[in-house]
């Protein structure tokens, strides 16, 4: 990265916008009950959790790393049974929400990318 070039955490606004999009996409899964169901009881730690990795991963305070340590992504996700359609659904929830908290290119593309990306690493039953 160049000095003139922005990180995603700066292009999208910093640390305010990742808790509204981490706060927008999980009451999207409250309300969806299949997605719902493959989550912890108390929803609050994995918002913490995912708000602070976000933030790290791109390019704000490491504090995920600093209480948390390695991400380890797919085991962390490995004792949730994550079907295709899980997955499909957690990610339309995620572009939702970052359409609804006012992300834009490029910095949504770059997200989009990601996540479809990511959540596609997290399916472990076929």
């Amino acid at each position: 990265m160049t000095e003139n070039e922005q990180t995603v955490y700066e292009m999208v606004g910093g640390a305010d916008t990742f808790r509204q999009l981490v706060d927008t996409f999980y009451a999207k899964v409250e309300a969806d009950e299949k997605l719902r169901a493959i989550f912890p009881e108390d929803l609050e730690p994995g918002k913490e959790w995912q708000y602070l990795f976000l933030i790290q991963r791109w390019g704000g305070p490491t504090l995920y790393h600093q209480q948390r340590g390695h991400p380890r992504m797919r085991a962390r996700h490995m004792p949730y049974a994550i079907t295709a359609d899980l997955r499909d659904l957690w990610v339309q929830h995620m572009l939702d929400s970052m359409t609804e908290v006012g992300i834009e290119d490029p910095a949504y593309t770059i997200l989009k990318e990601y996540f479809e990306q990511g959540a596609t690493f997290m399916v472990n039953r076929y």
